[in-house]
């Protein structure tokens, strides 16, 4: 061996679907700086097509990575959600 390591990727697709497009477009928003902000080992690719939200992750950091930032991603999705069920709460008031 001559002491060089390739490098696996390893990757992740997230497809959710939400009851609207807006929502879709909402939840978008809320996580697509994480696209530009990943470390250099990570790579982000997200798209909307109508009510469904799809998040590709890459990574050459190996599976522990990748399950941490699919964590995390799941994370701010979740929190993206709870601000617009509270905003949906408020305006029925």
């Amino acid at each position: 061996m001559s002491g060089s390591r390739e490098r696996l990727e390893v990757d992740a697709t997230v497809k959710i679907r939400y009851r609207d497009e807006a929502t879709t477009l909402a939840c978008w928003r809320a996580v697509s700086p994480d696209n530009y902000q990943a470390p250099k080992d990570i790579k982000i690719e997200s798209e909307t097509n109508r009510d469904e939200l799809r998040i590709t992750i890459a990574s050459t950091k190996g599976l522990g990575s990748l399950l941490a930032t699919v964590d995390d991603l799941l994370s701010c999705l979740q929190a993206a959600e709870n601000v617009l069920n509270g905003l949906q709460i408020e305006e029925h008031r």
